[in-house]
């Protein structure tokens, strides 16, 4: 589970700088999986991976450990801590039927147990026994500290620590387990190694064992609550215990206080756009806290003190005197209404805003371009809108539950506490969905979108998901999307989600492969050009790419490699180019795939096309299958194109001619034309000019900077038709034509924050709406 979380870790820690190096300890088949993410991770020949597990080299030593021996793997042994691994093994089911039971030797089944311990503290050192045995003050003091014994300076004696020191103190020990069936369970109560740490049937710590202090326990409550794991528990005697397995009230309540208090001011202003995060209430909160505090009261008698482990919860281990557990950091909850009245504290003219903007959805306001009497009373400036385009003939007729963009992530490069990274959830209702890349965190934002069980219901209506290039701020939350889609799919008939992506993108989701089963097909996006899709429908079947690859019948534009950021020579081998005959065949029934798919969803056409960025880097236009409407007329179905990372260029354009909404990166205001050359991404305004020069209907910025924490620079005299984003802002195709009235009031509400906020703030809070 935690290797969801390992891109992010390190990708934080390479950017410190140089100098710095990493060991990643895991167990089996870890090594595969960080040498993949090498490809996308800055320094990484500073990551050392040491596996530990069946048939693995310990230590770097070259010798296999055998297959039946789980531990302890001792990984960590100095003066500071020793910490020690235990693989835990499904045991055998009792249930006949084969999916009940799991692959022991499978990696995604095995579990850890990991071992903390700190070293004992030496006994208080007593200079009047010292002096009692003949010693002088000096450096054998130091020695007899240090634990070593020292002669006597007055008597033929040695002298031992044990003469003159107080008793020492055995040094903390922390377990932490993860359990996450009841199969593990089964070798978890067996588990010899463990023997060492349980407490007597009194709750004493018999001599010679070892006295537990904190077990941090991630294992689910469908392990924790049963019978045989309480039982267990009682054996650590009066040690705490931190319950931490999948604690809902912690999944939905939000981490950072400002970004969720943006949240709830934009909700505020325009719900049309900015609906109510799918957080639970406060009042719901209580009730769920109250129902884990009655629980843990029902536990099996001689338990320890038990505890919901929560956002900032410490267990102290030094200073000794501190020892145990900490709530004073976790963060008090503040409520939706708190927020609103901070924020008509401080822009009193907010509440006309709001009221305005609710009046556009009702037909209450004329929307022709003249003044409304908003503007007319200066609530806020006249900006100088251009009269409305005529309305696409896409969006005649069009219903709420036809189609919905979701914006994730509308930041750049790493995840801040008002935007996370690139991740678009295009929300296709009772014809699934699909996801235009997959930043860190995108799971996160669909909770907070949705709620837990809507996320759930959004990932398993997943029918593809499209991945612009191989950044990593692009797609590292995609293996624990397709892990949990996996999971909730799992004993019901379904189809492998199609991934389509860069081909680096294939070799780090095959050594995920490894450790869990991500349910999946793979499509190099060089596959679904409008180029390489007009080859495919041109074959009259499978022979003739079989006939292709032995060499026959080999197009001639097969023979060139197309890629506008191909990389390697004709020294290379043609075979294992991207786009050889073999590729293409291989390829081919994955493409049947996703036509089958894209049509169930409504959608005509996938297209990706070369942009200019890094090498593979792609953008993507999605097309709606026309309809018919009550009257019998044929509609022409939506035009969406998102652009990626990229510069603007001449396939962009082509690609975004009448497109119904352009979604194009802006990392850079447009006084930083240089650096955004530099580093090809786009201004504000060459975002604009490409929906321009393309006739684009809307363009919706996104991709910002973080050194625009809450809203970008931007010049909205020539934003005419375009709005930005913000993370968990949802566009319906039903409101495109009020899009840009919003830009305005967004304007007004951030009109004194368009500066870097470096506060620090990790407070919660929860948004109670």
């Amino acid at each position: 589970m935690l290797t969801y979380f390992l891109a992010g870790l390190l990708l934080t820690l390479a950017g410190i700088g140089d100098g710095v190096s990493v060991n990643v300890w895991g167990p089996s088949d870890l090594k595969y999986l960080v040498d993949a993410m090498k490809s996308f991770i800055p320094n990484a020949a500073m990551v050392y991976t040491r596996s530990f597990g069946p048939m693995q080299d310990v230590n770097g030593t070259g010798i296999s450990m055998s297959r039946k021996f789980d531990g302890p793997f001792v990984l960590i042994d100095d003066e500071v801590v020793k910490i020690s691994a235990i693989v835990l093994r499904p045991g055998h089911s009792e249930v006949n039927e084969p999916e009940m039971g799991l692959d022991e030797t499978k990696p995604a089944n095995l579990s850890v147990i990991y071992i903390c311990e700190l070293p004992e503290i030496k006994g208080k050192f007593d200079p009047q026994k010292a002096a009692s045995l003949g010693l002088r003050p000096g450096p054998k003091y130091r020695e007899l500290q240090l634990g070593n014994p020292v002669k006597s300076d007055c008597e033929n004696i040695m002298v031992h620590p044990s003469d003159v020191l107080g008793p020492s103190v055995p040094g903390p020990i922390l377990l932490l387990i993860d359990c996450p069936t009841p199969l593990h369970l089964k070798q978890l109560l067996s588990v010899q190694s463990l023997i060492p740490y349980y407490a007597d049937t009194a709750g004493n710590v018999q001599e010679g064992s070892k006295t537990v202090h904190c077990v941090i326990h991630l294992s689910p409550a469908s392990v924790t609550n049963t019978s045989e794991y309480q039982l267990w528990m009682s054996k650590f005697g009066a040690a705490q215990h931190i319950m931490a397995g999948h604690q809902m009230k912690n999944v939905e309540v939000p981490i950072l206080k400002a970004g969720a208090r943006i949240g709830a001011r934009l909700n505020y202003l325009c719900p049309h756009f900015f609906p109510a995060p799918g957080f639970w209430s406060l009042q719901h909160l209580t009730c769920l806290s109250s129902g884990l505090k009655a629980s843990n009261n029902d536990l099996m008698p001689g338990i320890g003190e038990t505890v919901s482990a929560q956002n900032l919860l410490k267990f102290h281990f030094r200073p000794y005197a501190n020892l145990g557990l900490d709530t004073s950091s976790i963060p008090n909850q503040t409520s939706r209404s708190v927020i609103i009245d901070e924020l008509l504290s401080e822009i009193p003219e907010i509440a006309d805003a709001s009221l305005e903007l609710n009046q556009l959805w009702s037909g209450n306001i004329e929307t022709n371009g003249e003044k409304t009497d908003m503007q007319t009373n200066q609530v806020m400036t006249e900006e100088p809108w251009l009269p409305d385009s005529a309305l696409p003939n896409c969006l005649e007729d069009v219903t709420r539950d036809d189609m919905e963009i979701v914006f994730l992530g509308t930041g750049s490069s790493q995840p801040s506490k008002y935007r996370n990274v690139s991740s678009i959830f295009i929300n296709l209702f009772s014809k699934g969905s699909l996801l235009l890349d997959c930043g860190e965190g995108t799971l996160g934002q669909l909770k907070r979108r949705f709620g837990v069980e809507g996320a759930d219901e959004a990932v398993g209506s997943l029918r593809c998901i499209w991945i612009s290039h191989i950044h990593a701020d692009h797609h590292t939350g995609l293996a624990r999307i397709l892990a949990l889609r996996s999971s909730l799919l799992k004993g019901v008939p379904h189809e492998p989600l199609i991934v389509v992506g860069p081909r680096q993108l294939k070799r780090y989701l095959d050594a995920y492969q490894r450790l869990e089963d991500l349910d999946m097909q793979f499509l190099d996006c060089r596959h679904t050009t409008e180029t390489s899709l007009e080859t495919f429908d041109s074959s009259d079947d499978d022979a003739k790419f079989q006939k292709a690859k032995n060499g026959n019948t080999i197009r001639q534009e097969e023979r060139v490699d197309s890629n506008l950021f191909a990389r390697g020579s004709r020294m290379q081998s043609y075979w294992k180019r991207p786009g050889s005959p073999t590729e293409n065949a291989a390829a081919l029934p994955i493409l049947k795939s996703l036509k089958k798919v894209l049509m169930e969803a409504g959608l005509e056409t996938l297209i990706s096309f070369p942009v200019v960025h890094c090498p593979q880097a792609y953008g993507v236009v999605l097309k709606a299958s026309n309809r018919i409407n009550r009257v019998g007329k044929t509609i022409p179905g939506w035009k969406i194109v998102y652009s990626g990372d990229t510069r603007p260029c001449p396939e962009l354009v082509k690609a975004s001619c009448g497109a119904t909404v352009l979604i194009h990166e802006a990392t850079f205001e447009d006084s930083l034309m240089d650096e955004a050359i530099a580093k090809n991404h786009s201004t504000t305004k060459e975002a604009v000019e490409v929906g321009d020069s393309s006739g684009v209907y809307r363009v919706i910025l996104t991709h910002f900077s973080q050194r625009y924490p809450k809203i970008p620079v931007f010049d909205e005299t020539h934003m005419n038709n375009t709005c930005i984003a913000f993370d968990l802002m949802s566009v319906n195709l039903a409101d495109l034509p009020l899009l840009p009235r919003v830009l305005p009031y967004l304007k007004l509400m951030f009109k004194d924050e368009m500066i870097v906020d470096e506060s620090e703030d990790v407070d919660l809070v929860t948004a109670a709406l």
